[in-house]
């Protein structure tokens, strides 16, 4: 396995938000040349190294589990120590940030998709030329490919599908959602189930720009044009989109509006048993088995026009100022696209492998609930991937907060689009 480096350009990290960003420095060094390094002789070599990696994927319940890779990783290569250290999610980013721009980021590092492009375009990543890329699920691995140059690898895999409750579903004699249900067919079962209770409602679908971009998608639409060069916040086909997600709470109120929700989370109303319907990551299904003691299953999530479905992923990378990047190359490509971390990730529950190997995921099928497990492979056939941009952030707040107010009713779909729409071509420039 050869694996080459090469700098990304701008010596320079980004920072999370757009105000770091623009205060960053912006000093630019030329281009090293690319190495090429053989680094599957890493563990055979008699001269050992220590290197870091931070991440905050594992944190909370995966960390044991991320040392089982680990321990397996030393097995393989016994010269290469790695020092793992685990943040919450909501610290990790202001911490890589301070870390990266101060140069004491660690060798090698998990970032979300959301970050990558921004931390890549600013110099902070070095450029993997020559890793054996035929074991990893080509989509996931094109997420972290920019301008045809790879700058991390995808460490997990992860998608959305529609689960719900089959008891209620029962309750108001409506027959169990299938994969080719459009979200007409789901507003006729949520309403179904709305009218049981004056407590229990039909489906929760987050009003979020996370959300909005994918829905966008089944109808026809997206955010920005093909070549990334313009907004399209406010086409006609993302206004059915966002009509279709806000007259589920402002109309037809088979979505509870967040007084409703009483502060209460959209996956602890499902665990209540008061919910008919939630489309959500497949990171679910561990606590709703613990949580739920009604039955549930899973089926591809409804479209409109036609079928999309989110990707999410997390990039593996290496640090472009390490000075260890061999052994960082070394482990986080074992981390991501071996078969023994493919396995271990599937026995604990995680998200999935971001591999081929159709041999090594089908122990996944065996787990249950739920039932319909196949259905997570049948929407990887759907994957759209977030419109990645550096100021992604800001894009995703602004919209965001615009469908929040059409939902509260402060604004009509229309304006909030419109408004999105402005604020995003007055604040974030496209290249």
């Amino acid at each position: 396995m050869l694996v080459m480096f090469a700098g990304c350009g701008n010596a320079e990290t980004t920072a999370e938000s757009p105000a770091a960003q623009e205060t960053a420095a912006k000093t630019e060094t030329a281009q090293p040349e690319a190495e090429t390094v053989d680094i599957t002789s890493q563990g055979d070599s008699p001269e050992e190294v220590t290197i870091t990696y931070a991440n905050f994927n594992a944190s909370g319940s995966n960390e044991e589990t991320l040392q089982k890779m680990y321990d397996a990783f030393h097995e393989e290569f016994p010269n290469i120590t790695v020092q793992i250290e685990t943040i919450g999610y909501d610290d990790y980013f202001t911490q890589m940030q301070t870390r990266v721009a101060g140069g004491t980021a660690p060798d090698c590092y998990e970032l979300n998709i959301e970050n990558f492009a921004a931390y890549a375009n600013k110099g902070a990543l070095a450029e993997l030329t020559g890793i054996d890329t035929a074991g990893y699920d080509e989509t996931a691995l094109s997420a972290f490919n920019l301008d045809g140059k790879q700058y991390g690898v995808p460490g997990n895999f992860s998608n959305v599908v529609l689960i719900y409750n089959k008891d209620l579903f029962d309750q108001a004699k409506q027959d169990y959602p299938s994969d080719d249900w459009t979200w007409d067919d789901a507003l006729k079962a949520a309403k179904a189930i709305r009218a049981l209770d004056e407590n229990t409602y039909g489906i929760y679908q987050p009003i979020t720009f996370n959300e909005f971009f994918k829905v966008a998608a089944q109808y026809g639409g997206s955010i920005l044009s093909e070549d990334k060069s313009a907004f399209t916040i406010n086409s006609e086909e993302n206004l059915k989109a966002a009509e279709m997600m806000i007259n589920k709470v402002t109309e037809s109120n088979v979505q509870p509006n967040e007084e409703q929700m009483g502060g209460m989370g959209d996956w602890d109303l499902f665990q209540s048993g008061r919910l008919g319907m939630i489309p959500t990551g497949i990171w679910a299904f561990s606590t709703f088995t613990e949580g739920c003691d009604f039955a549930w299953d899973i089926c591809v999530e409804p479209g409109g026009t036609q079928k999309a479905t989110h990707f999410f992923s997390n990039a593996l990378v290496v640090n472009e100022k390490s000075e260890k990047k061999e052994a960082a190359a070394a482990w986080i490509n074992w981390l991501a696209s071996s078969d023994k971390a493919a396995q271990i990730r599937i026995e604990a529950g995680w998200d999935l492998p971001a591999v081929n190997n159709q041999e090594v995921l089908s122990g996944y099928l065996a787990i249950t609930p739920p039932e319909n497990r196949q259905a997570v492979f049948d929407s990887l056939n759907y994957l759209v991937v977030a419109p990645i941009i550096e100021d992604y952030s800001l894009m995703s707040d602004i919209i965001t907060d615009k469908l929040s107010m059409a939902a509260s009713g402060k604004l009509t779909v229309k304006e909030a689009l419109d408004q999105a729409q402005s604020e995003c071509e007055a604040q974030i420039t496209l290249k």
